[in-house]
């Protein structure tokens, strides 16, 4: 692990390559798994007071279980997530013609209706953050239904911290992202 700023990142998001792969998958991240996508209390907050926009992307029977579950709920560790489907697909999921999903927060978004994206533990993933007392640690999570991503992010050779710019500048800001990129550089330049 390094430590950079307010983070220890893992020596993996350096190392190992990663690009989502939908075609493949279908989104498969939002159907498997023990329990929904983890949510602070201000993301479920803004799903709530955006809920307009977001379930004119879901079908009528997802919006009903939405609106009876709740725009969040407790997860076994007692923090909240995303609701489920009968325990499987998350209900802020849309299927699309091709049989594969996606997120009605991100097209939410994308199509200028809200203007927040989706959770940041869906943004960021592969990468999980663990709170610790004085530092937040950035993790690799490898999960087998990602192996499509992992193939094609070593035949694109993107690393997973390049791959997820957008989300860490948004998370952590564009200084420690530079920041970030330096370290990679040093660390990747001293290993050659």
């Amino acid at each position: 692990m390094i430590i950079h700023q307010n983070t220890l990142v893992s020596e993996e998001l350096f190392e190992e390559e990663f690009v989502c792969n939908l075609s493949a998958c279908k989104g498969a991240c939002c159907i498997e798994g023990d329990g929904g996508a983890p949510l602070t209390k201000e993301e479920a907050q803004k799903i709530g007071d955006h809920w307009e926009p977001i379930k004119s992307y879901l079908s009528a029977d997802f919006t009903q279980k939405v609106e009876q579950q709740g725009f969040s709920v407790k997860g076994w560790d007692g923090g909240l997530e995303t609701p489920l489907n009968e325990g499987k697909e998350c209900l802020y999921v849309s299927y699309q013609e091709d049989g594969s999903l996606r997120c009605a927060i991100e097209q939410a978004e994308a199509d200028g209706k809200i203007n927040f994206p989706k959770p940041e533990s869906c943004a960021l993933y592969p990468i999980r953050i663990v709170p610790l007392p004085t530092f937040e640690s950035l993790r690799y999570h490898r999960w087998e239904i990602c192996s499509d991503a992992c193939s094609l992010g070593k035949e694109l050779q993107v690393p997973i911290y390049k791959f997820l710019k957008k989300p860490l500048i948004q998370k952590y800001g564009t200084e420690w992202y530079e920041g970030l990129e330096l370290i990679a550089e040093n660390y990747l330049g001293s290993k050659t």
